[in-house]
Parts: C-alpha cells; structure tokens; sequence
C-alpha cells in the first residue's frame, strides 16, 4: 500500500486533516493507495502559494522566454517518466495500458507547444480615432487557476489545461478526481526537477464537497477549468459565476457516428468499434450513437457484431487486452442501470448486456461489450450519457434525417461522418451541431487543434491557440503624447 502526499507551495506535506483515503485498482478491485483526504484548509494553503507566485518571486518577474523554457523542461521530464505515470494511471482508472502509454507519450508535445507559445502572445497597436493618444493592448494572466480533472484519462486532460494557463503566465492547484489522483501528485514532482518556482503549480485530493467547493469559491481564484460531467459542471459554473469568476466546462457528450451507404464499410466498422469500445467508452467523445443508412443497416450491423464478439478483456497490463475495466463501482453500477433501462424501453439487445466474469476479468468490474440495435432517438439510451461500453445503433433515411438524428440531443461534443463523398462530408460537417467533426475517422486529438462542445457539452476551448486566450485578459493602455488639452469635465 502506497501513502501519498499533497503537493503546496513546491513539497509533499500531510493533509491537515491527518486522513488518508484508499484507490481501488479497477482490475482487482482492491485498495493498492491511500490518498489524502483534504479540506478547506489545505485549499487555503494551496491557494496562497499560488497566489503569492502569482504576484511575487521568481515565477511573476519571469520573462515569458524563461516561462516556456521551464515549460519545455517539464515537457522532457514527462517523456522520460512516461511509462512509470502510465503504470500508476492503469493501476488506478483500469484503461489500456497501451493506451495510457500512447498518451503519456504524447503529453509532452502539449508542453513543447504551449512552451513555445508563451514569449508569442502578443498585443497590439491601436489606430484611433483621437489625436493625441498612443494606444495598445496587452495580454495578462488571468490570475490563480482552479483546474478540476475527471478520472478517465487524469494526466493527458490535466495537461490541456495547465499547458496553456501555463504559457499565460498563470499559477495553478489541481483537484484530480478523488478516483484517480495518484498520478497527479506523481507527477508534481517533475515540476520541482523542471525548476519551477514554489507555488506555481499545486495539488490539492479528496472530495468534492470538502475540497472542490471551497476551492471554486476561494476569493483568490480566477478562473475555474472542469472537465467532467454536465450535472457536475453546471452547479461549479454556478458558483464561479457567484463570485464572477471567468469558467471553461468541458462536459458530457451522446456523439452521433454516422454511416452512410456509400461509405467504406470496413473502415466504418472499424471506426466505430474505437469511438464506443477501445476506451470501455469512458471517454466523453465516446461515439455511443452509431446512425447507419438503411440500405447498409443490417451489413453493417453483422459486421459490427463479428468484430466486438472477438473483443479480448481481462488485465489491463497486458498488451493482448482489448477492453479493461470500469473505473470505479458507481459506474459499473450506472452502466447496467442504463442496459436494463434500454431493455424496458424496447432496445433490441444485440451482443452482451451483462457483467463479465470470467476468469481473465479477475475480480474488476467488467461490462460484456453490448450493442443494442432498433433504438429510436427519443429512448433514454440515444439520449443520456451513459459512460461504458455501450453502443446504440440507429436507422436513418438521408441526410436531413441524420442531420436531425444527430443534433436532436442536448449534446453537441463530437460527431463522426463516414462517406467517399466529399461534398456530403462538407455539406454534414458545417450542419452538425459539434465542436469536432470527424471525417472517416474517430477519436482523434491534437494539441493544435481546439477542442469543446456545443449546448450542455459545455464553454470554451482547450488545446490549440485558442486555449492560451482562455487564460489571459486584455488590458488597453492609452498614452497621452502631450497634445491632448482641454476641458477635464468633457470626454474626449
């Protein structure tokens, strides 16, 4: 059993609670950590440290050329720790390991960019209208950033928020989900080897009602980042905006994937086995709804069906392991409520729908992959998230009807178009309501690329350049030259 620590103001220190909690390993069902439980007082220290890095000391006198090269330097510490982090992440959230090393493995090129991103923000020089006046903008940090981080994939969506805050001139404190927070505070500790001055980047464990709030709430706080569920995500958007706080919400999806008949069947196939079962569809661009065209319904249907009843689960550690486990037991809960939920509605269950526990599964908590086939748009199934490996397939006509289909959620995160014909792709791609729209492919991300959501999929970008704005505000700053008289009591 390992005992972790907090990570303030540049060391490891106790909870000022003095508990610690347990981390289950989703494989074995077994506690393998123990986690500090925290509270508002360790917010409060948390917050201060950053604050004062924020203000004073080495980090707030920086230059941004020095800031991006500590950031680079953190960049080449994750490389060289990336399969130890993966390690620590499979042991806790039960993903792929080969996944989890994939991502680990690309972390670092979200600090190379934003590393070289931060001596290229750059204001501008007004023309005005007035004589007299020399004016400019200038971009600042937006202060002391509250990241919240879900427990699918914990390093690589901290990465794209601190990445940019980071470039931005900000400081931080990170609350990891309470689920999966031992690779975070694994990885503070390459910001102290990176050089990072005390205080710049901090994290703070344990529960929502006990860390979460006070940390949303604190005074000192600027902006608030969240990925996570929309229920979640609306009540923290509710109290930044109490305290007018700036928020970014990266929440739920119901992604459409869309097969039409002209589409390379196989590619599509393949396509759709990954956006639903590669992440045990704990992914929140999960492609849960997979609309097929009618005339290529049931192909497609008998096709999906031959590859997802290969699918190898069992330990993921193993390289051979296809589909791992869920993460923690409320969701295994919620993922059979959800099957049974379909089966009362008139899904047709196609493939699984029930637990899996067969030796190779262990003692974890495993989901049979499940397909339901005859959904209908207006079941509970095609329309709320349901976070697991569970796929809805749906009939469409044409393009109005999946267009429809497609939009007619409260989601609007991600959505898929298989086709051979581009001007359809082009036609779907500016009509569906989505923050990314996938072209013959699924699931795929880059830190240059900006991502978030439509409707209840939640407010603002990461990744790309438009990410660093989320962490900045604009300052204008007019210069009288001397020619400028008159009046005082008249604006001019």
């Amino acid at each position: 059993m390992k005992r972790y620590d907090l990570f303030i103001n540049g060391e490891y220190v106790k909870p000022s609670t003095g508990t610690w909690f347990e981390s289950q390993n989703p494989f074995t069902g077994e506690a393998w950590a123990e986690i500090p439980r925290c509270d508002e007082r360790d917010v409060e220290l948390a917050v201060q440290a950053a604050h004062q890095a924020l203000t004073v000391g080495p980090w707030a006198e920086m230059s941004a050329s020095q800031r991006g090269l500590l950031i680079h330097r953190l960049g080449d510490l994750i490389a060289q720790n990336a399969a130890q982090l993966a390690q620590t992440e499979v042991r806790d959230n039960g993903k792929l390991y080969t996944e989890m090393l994939g991502q680990l493995n690309y972390i670092p090129q979200w600090f190379y960019y934003y590393g070289g991103m931060a001596d290229k923000i750059q204001g501008a020089t007004l023309p005005m209208d007035k004589k007299g006046y020399f004016t400019y903008t200038r971009h600042e940090p937006i202060g002391v950033v509250a990241a919240i981080t879900p427990w699918n994939s914990p390093l690589l969506l901290t990465a794209w928020k601190i990445a940019p805050a980071l470039a931005a001139g900000c400081t931080i404190v990170v609350k990891p989900s309470e689920f999966t927070s031992a690779s975070t505070l694994e990885f503070a500790a390459l910001f102290e080897q990176a050089g990072f001055p005390a205080g710049v980047f901090n994290v703070v464990t344990g529960f929502g009602k006990e860390v979460g709030g006070s940390l949303v709430e604190h005074p000192l706080v600027n902006k608030v980042s969240f990925t996570g569920s929309d229920a979640t995500g609306k009540l923290i958007n509710q109290q930044a905006a109490g305290n007018l706080k700036h928020a970014s919400m990266e929440l739920g999806g119901k992604s459409a994937n869309i097969i039409f008949e002209d589409a390379d069947i196989e590619q599509a196939v393949f396509g759709a086995i990954s956006g639903i079962f590669a992440a045990t569809g704990q992914t929140c661009i999960a492609g849960s709804r997979l609309l097929v065209q009618e005339n290529v319904y049931d192909t497609v249907v008998e096709k999906l069906l031959e590859i997802a009843k290969t699918a190898k689960m069992g330990n993921p550690m193993d390289e051979q392991t296809q589909v791992g486990p869920v993460t923690t037991p409320a969701q295994y809960q919620k993922i059979l409520d959800y099957i049974d939920i379909a089966n009362n509605e008139g899904a047709k269950l196609l493939l699984g729908g029930k637990p899996a526990t067969g030796q190779e599964c262990g003692s974890g908590w495993f989901v049979e992959p499940t397909i339901f086939g005859e959904v209908h748009n207006e079941m509970r199934i095609a329309q709320e998230e349901v976070f697991g490996p569970v796929l809805s397939i749906i009939r469409f006509k044409d393009e109005a009807d999946a267009l429809s289909i497609a939009n007619g959620v409260r989601f609007g995160l991600a959505s898929a178009v298989w086709t051979t014909d581009i001007g359809k792709a082009i036609r779907m791609s500016e009509k569906l309501q989505a923050g990314t729209v996938w072209v013959n492919t699924y699931r795929a991300v880059s830190y240059l690329a900006p991502f978030g959501g439509y409707k209840d999929s939640g407010l603002g970008r990461e990744n790309g350049q438009d990410a660093v704005f989320e962490f900045l505000q604009t300052k204008s700053v007019w210069i009288n030259s001397g020619a400028v008289a008159g009046n005082p009591f008249v604006m001019r």
